[in-house]
């Protein structure tokens, strides 16, 4: 990827993207508690899927979130294609 490209997916997050602050004090219970903050900020954040190379751990915690999908990279791209 190119520095332009680079610079046009960043311009995308930029134009979609907003400050968020998270006050949450539970815990999703992931097996890796190095993870559980990725959960509280996309439930605080109206996320509507993280993606991410760990389905697997992402997946199992005790809390669940209906409205919160956990995509690899390439369900993301076939779900939601790029309009570039």
């Amino acid at each position: 990827m190119s520095a332009a490209d680079r610079e046009i997916v960043f311009d995308g997050f930029l134009r979609t993207c907003r400050w968020t602050e998270v006050f949450f004090a539970w815990r999703p219970n992931l097996p890796d508690e190095a993870d559980n903050h990725l959960i509280e900020l996309a439930v605080a954040g109206r996320a509507t899927a993280i993606v991410t190379r760990n389905v697997r751990d992402l997946a199992r915690g005790e809390l669940r979130f209906p409205n919160l999908q956990i995509l690899t990279p390439e369900q993301f791209l076939e779900r939601y294609p790029c309009p570039l």
